[in-house]
């Protein structure tokens, strides 16, 4: 079975490891907009008590806020380094409930079908050589009932401009090349792959960032960040 991964973009996150979890690093907009992340997953389906999988968890920022609201977290990613980072932080914070695992998430909903009452796959599917099949293996670990977030990148002029010219190199809030235009996702074709996945779409929410007071809010413009709350039919 071939593994639904880059190499190359395994490698890039794998040599930022160390930094994950320092704010200012290059990872401080995914610190910024971790709150913002959980307090609407956890406004949706409360985590308590819920078995949940954090798919490319990366270093662990949402998986570990997640275990903190009491949900049991399992976060799986192929990178190597980041996924040690994360249970090292695991440790040191003495975060319970919490696991990771270096395993594809093809392979675990083979292993684990409609094992998690929630499912979280943020700012990953614009890394993977097909997004498809990473949401078919969500909408497979996931209950009946069950809640799905996903978050990716929008695919038109205006994201180009600000997510890659603006961040990356005009804002320099992102390190360079960390996306690639042509693996954005228009929302109605990763709304396609949810249907075809069996999934019904609950709501959407775009994420916006101001460069003036440097702050990210959540709200209906969905032309750069946009994050999808779907729903597997119980």
């Amino acid at each position: 079975m071939t593994i639904n991964a880059d190499p190359q973009e395994l490698a890039k996150f794998g040599e930022l490891a160390h930094r994950w979890w320092d704010p200012e690093s290059e990872f401080k907009p995914l610190h910024q907009i971790n709150p913002l992340r959980l307090a609407w997953i956890e406004g949706l389906s409360p985590l308590a008590g819920k078995q949940v999988l954090d798919v490319g968890c990366g270093g662990g920022i949402l998986a570990d806020s997640m275990a903190r609201k009491g949900a049991q977290v399992l976060g799986i990613d192929l990178s190597t380094k980041p996924l040690k980072v994360a249970q090292l932080h695991a440790m040191e914070a003495g975060t319970e409930n919490i696991d990771y695992r270096e395993v594809a998430v093809e392979a675990l909903a083979a292993e684990r079908p409609a094992s998690f009452d929630v499912v979280t796959c943020m700012e990953m599917l614009e890394h993977v050589p097909d997004p498809a099949s990473v949401v078919q293996a969500c909408a497979t670990l996931v209950k009946p009932g069950g809640w799905i977030y996903m978050s990716t990148l929008n695919r038109n002029f205006k994201s180009f401009m600000l997510a890659i010219i603006g961040a990356e190199y005009v804002l320099k809030m992102l390190p360079a090349g960390t996306h690639e235009y042509a693996r954005f996702i228009k929302p109605s074709e990763l709304a396609q792959y949810c249907r075809n996945a069996g999934l019904e779409l609950h709501s959407s929410k775009g994420l916006s960032y101001n460069p003036l007071n440097q702050r990210y809010s959540l709200g209906a413009d969905t032309d750069v960040n946009y994050l999808l709350a779907l729903r597997k039919p119980a």
